[in-house]
């Protein structure tokens, strides 16, 4: 595919696909901007080259109907001051006033049109769009595994003349490393609470990673599939011979050495540490790696030159059950290897801890990262620049 590098852009109307999808509070205010933060870049050496810039992005779920409270109108405000600059906010995608080299427009939530999301539901909606700009850009690795009007199916409409931005160009070259020739030793963490939600990276993963080491709810259904008592826990009984065939073909398998258990799921339950040898007795459930298991992980990746992070391993949104999280966030920052972190709330644990520069890579979309590792890049948007790029 093109890169942004490779596109001539001066004097160009450059259409631009993002992922402003930030989180706001209940005020409507914007409680994390890494993700504008994160399309500087492409915007500001867009700009640099003379061209007019116009930012397509979503936010939320509005299911194709106007929303105020999932407006894009805060994030054009942040851009604006993030970027020194004004930046013109359009509702009408339609009615807009072509803009001129040097100017930012923010159009409204693509999700406030039910084609966005369901093409084909409106054909003409994407080529609509198209008719704004002379080039394509799609810089929002968030969106990319969904094949929707304006991560997908536009670039069609621009042969020749679409191209992946900075953002995408930089996700792309790191998750990339996993799948083709990693650096061995390659370590993955994966955490989270389903095993069928990350089935399909696990299969991949167990291909090509040294070790895997598995934390959060989805660890029980390993433990149970070997007989281990695993209490009131979550588990997914019928994955059990999905989880022992992962077993066998993985180099090397860490369980949870130890485990924080509680009476309760709630942040003020009563609360103790467990060995995973004796399991968990009926009316208790793990929430959290114990010490244990962070100190045998800690030794075991030591001479890691790649790593790979997505998921908790404990119960992230609760404080008292973050601490495994939080350890594994230290420690792989003490690690002098190639880290890349798969988006979420792995991500969220290293900005709280403000851990950021001691990370290679922390991506900006966690179920895209997992998809890209799936499906091995064969993702709806980066096939859509694939094929667009050829003339």
């Amino acid at each position: 595919m093109l890169y942004l590098q490779d596109m001539q852009v001066f004097g160009k109307r450059v259409l631009m696909r993002v992922d402003f999808n930030v989180p706001l509070d209940p005020a409507g205010l914007i409680v994390d901007d890494t993700r504008i933060k994160e399309t500087l870049p492409s915007i500001r050496y867009l700009l640099d080259h003379g061209a007019a810039v116009i930012l397509l992005s979503h936010l939320g779920r509005p299911k194709g109907k106007k929303n105020e409270a999932l407006s894009l109108r805060p994030c054009a405000v942040r851009l604006q001051a993030l970027l020194g600059k004004p930046v013109r906010f359009v509702e009408d995608f339609e009615k807009m006033t072509p803009p001129v080299p040097g100017e930012v427009v923010l159009l409204e939530n693509m999700r406030f049109y039910p084609a966005e999301e369901a093409p084909e539901k409106d054909p003409s909606f994407a080529e609509r769009l198209a008719l704004l700009g002379d080039l394509y850009v799609n810089d929002a690795f968030g969106t990319v595994h969904r094949r929707h009007s304006s991560t997908a199916d536009i670039a069609r409409f621009f042969k020749g003349a679409c191209a992946a931005g900075l953002l995408m160009e930089k996700e792309i070259k790191n998750l990339s490393c996993l799948l083709h020739n990693p650096p061995s030793p390659f370590y993955a963490i994966i955490g989270g609470s389903k095993v069928s939600g990350k089935l399909g990276v696990l299969r991949e993963l167990v291909k090509r990673a040294d070790g895997l080491f598995i934390g959060g709810a989805m660890a029980y259904t390993f433990l149970a599939a070997q007989g281990i008592p695993i209490g009131d826990s979550p588990c997914e009984k019928e994955l059990f011979e999905e989880a022992l065939t992962l077993m066998r073909l993985c180099k090397k398998l860490y369980l949870p050495e130890d485990i924080v258990v509680a009476d309760a799921f709630r942040v003020d339950a009563e609360h103790k540490v467990v060995s995973s040898v004796e399991g968990i007795a009926p009316g208790w459930q793990g929430v959290d790696i114990g010490p244990k298991t962070v100190d045998v992980w800690k030794g075991a990746m030591q001479d890691a030159q790649l790593v790979f992070w997505n998921g908790p391993v404990g119960v992230y949104e609760m404080p008292p059950f973050a601490k495994g999280t939080e350890a594994v966030a230290h420690m792989l920052s003490q690690l002098s290897c190639h880290k890349i972190v798969g988006g979420g709330d792995s991500v969220a644990a290293i900005h709280a801890l403000h851990l950021e520069s001691h990370f290679s890579h922390l991506s900006t979309g966690g179920g895209a990262a997992l998809e890209y590792i799936e499906k091995q890049g064969a993702l709806p948007g980066l096939l859509a620049l694939e094929a667009a790029s050829q003339t």
